[in-house]
């Protein structure tokens, strides 16, 4: 049994139809394929100036779904983010979800700093979309670029958030990881839903790069099939799977752990975030 999908989403997407953007099939979908719960943002949201009102769709949208946990969007430089995170927080959204290129934001945006401090301090991951379709497939009026690898690196550096890292192919992760001490890529996970199997085996190389504790298991549902991320992990070659046997993927648990001890570590920088009564849960 997987623990939770990392990478799920809910509703529907501006540039083609998707099948079963709701969270009964995605429900199902969970009990088929063996997954415990999983992380859901609400896809249309990530389109929006304000993806407020799409919190509170994604949240009355789940209730009635215990295994679905909502991964609200946050978008740092709108007016009314704090009282957005305040409520992602009373309804213990374990994760947040923002989408820096879509919203004009360049690596080492301070807005996209102050919520990685946020986030820390109030112990929960972020997670970040490199993208969503391959370029080749996009609609014309879809021009946001990529995420990049300097994005990450800049709230790895410059804060303790642990951040889930999705949609990204073999050289992102490794421009990533290989530009980061240990200490900062101890802090950062990647699904592999957009990473090669067979014949290629970009999945089998980082596996024995990297090692597998640092990917975490993601579907990118409903954009792309539940089955490709199972394959990926079906099809590795005997060694890496030696590897999987020796040393498990890491789980949402351990994205969780690392998000409470984020927060009560010693802070190595300038913090733009300060905690006040507006943040704190009864």
């Amino acid at each position: 049994m997987i623990d939770v999908d990392v990478n799920t989403h809910i509703g529907g997407y501006p540039w083609r139809p998707v099948p079963h953007p709701d969270p009964a099939v995605l429900a199902r979908v969970l009990e088929r394929e063996g997954i415990a719960s999983a992380w859901v943002g609400h896809l249309p949201s990530a389109f929006w100036r304000d993806p407020t009102p799409g919190n509170a769709e994604l949240y009355a949208a789940l209730a009635p779904f215990a295994q679905l946990r909502p991964a609200p969007s946050i978008r740092p430089d709108w007016p009314g983010w704090e009282r957005a995170l305040h409520e992602a927080v009373d309804r213990d959204a374990p994760v947040l979800r923002a989408y820096p290129t879509l919203w004009g934001m360049p690596p080492g945006d301070a807005a996209m700093t102050a919520l990685a401090h946020a986030c820390a301090e109030l112990e929960r991951a972020l997670v970040l979309s490199v993208r969503f379709e391959d370029s080749r497939q996009r609609h014309a009026l879809d021009v946001a670029p990529d995420l990049t690898p300097a994005h990450i690196r800049a709230l790895a550096r410059e804060t303790r958030v642990a951040l889930v890292v999705v949609n990204a192919g073999r050289e992102f992760i490794e421009d990533v990881a290989w530009s980061l001490t240990p200490e900062e890529r101890a802090r950062v996970w990647f699904d592999f839903s957009w990473v090669w199997g067979p014949p290629e085996d970009h999945f089998a190389t980082l596996l024995r790069t990297l090692g597998p504790e640092r990917f975490v298991y993601g579907t990118g549902w409903p954009l792309r099939l539940t089955q490709n991320a199972r394959a990926n992990v079906d099809l590795v070659p005997r060694d890496a799977r030696a590897l999987l046997q020796h040393t498990p993927l890491a789980s949402g648990v351990d994205v969780l752990a690392s998000a409470r001890r984020g927060a009560s570590e010693p802070q190595s920088g300038p913090v733009p975030f300060q905690h006040t009564e507006h943040f704190r849960t009864p």
